[in-house]
Order: structure tokens, then sequence, then C-alpha cells
């Protein structure tokens, strides 16, 4: 890899450390911000779940173009991150179903149904490092990063989820904001570093934009 591109964040993070897998499952908001954010990292084996297509409400919090509209989102990713970084992800059309997962496993998925099912695949999986839960609601944020072999973590993780009837209904007009999901994939990013890198990860975060309040 070109070192000289990346210069300003060497001392930050090894270059030889970003050819760990990375699975993004998910790629509306947060999903497609934290592919783009990596790939500028210089992270380069990053596949992309997601049978969603890009639609017109999408643009003000996802990273689309107009252009991009009606095509899958996964391929409009590839393309993009493509023209910026460069770097050919792996892009996955498909609803994540249980097929093989190693290295790094970020959930940025909208629905606690969704991401119970993704969870039953991941846990017990000793290919998977670490598995990082984004969770977001207009200007609140929750990330939870588990390591999935892990009886303890595996026992905290599981008290934090719920069916999704079971969820606070809130109006389509108080889901998201650009600046919330441009946080949390930061805040993503970061993590990823941590953890190739061999730094401590704290395992819960809540952080409320708003009130700028951060609960650990």
């Amino acid at each position: 890899m070109n070192t000289t591109r990346f210069h300003r964040q060497l001392d930050v993070l090894d270059l030889d450390k970003t050819s760990i897998p990375i699975t993004v499952i998910g790629a509306g908001a947060t999903g497609s911000f934290s592919v783009l954010t990596l790939a500028k990292m210089g992270f380069t084996n990053i596949t992309a779940y997601d049978f969603d297509v890009v639609a017109e409400h999408n643009l003000p919090n996802q990273f689309y173009r107009t252009q991009d509209i009606g095509k899958p989102k996964v391929e409009a990713l590839r393309e993009i991150v493509r023209e910026f970084e460069g770097i050919e992800i792996t892009a996955k059309n498909e609803r994540y179903k249980g097929q093989r997962l190693k290295g790094i496993v970020l959930d940025c998925v909208d629905s606690m149904d969704v991401r119970i099912q993704v969870w039953n695949f991941v846990r017990n999986n000793p290919e998977v490092v670490l598995y990082i839960d984004s969770r977001m609601g207009l200007e609140v944020m929750q990330v939870y990063c588990v390591n999935p072999s892990d009886p303890w973590h595996i026992k905290f993780y599981e008290s934090t989820l719920f069916p999704s009837d079971e969820a606070i209904p809130v109006r389509c007009t108080a889901k998201s904001i650009m600046y919330t999901v441009l946080a949390v994939a930061s805040l993503l990013a970061s993590t990823v570093k941590k953890v190739v890198m061999h730094e401590q990860v704290k395992h819960s975060l809540t952080f409320d934009l708003k009130t700028v309040t951060l609960i650990e």
C-alpha cells in the first residue's frame, strides 16, 4: 500500500493491519458512511450486505447520489468507494442469512428483529474477532462491542436485545439526521482501529448529541 498517501495517520493506524476482513451488514445511513470511512483509512477487505435499493428519501442521511436512485445500495456503494478511493469492496446484494463471517462484523441494520437474527449467526463464532452493534435514534446513538465467544460479553449483550414490537414507536420524521449518522460512523471506524491496534475498547456507549451527554 502507498504509505505516502496515508502518512498523516501512520502514528495512529499501522497499514499492515488494514487487511483484516470487515463485514458491514446494512448499507443504509450508518453502514454506507462506515464503509467509506474505513476505506479512506486504508482498510481494503470490506464486504457489505444489503438487499435494498436507493430511494429519494435515503439521500439526506445516506452516502448516495441522486443518480443512484433505483440502484441496489451495495452496488452504488461499491461504485462510490471505487471512485473515491480506488478500493473494490465486495458488494452482496442480498439479505444476510448466515453466510460465513470472520474478522470484524459491523451490524448496521435498523430493525431489532433483524439484529437478533444476525447475532444468532455471530454468537460463538470463533472466526469473528469482534461484533460491533450500532443503534441510532435521531440525536442519540448506542454502540455495543462484543466478543461473540466470551460468555460475559454474550450475557451482557443479550440483555440489551428485545423484539421490534417492544421498541418505543417514533414518528418517521424523528428517526435520523446526518450529524448523528456521521458521529456513529466515526465511532465505529475508531473502534475498528482500536481492535486492530490492540487498544482498549469500551463494551457499551450511549451518547446524546442533543444534551452532549456520554454514558459508558
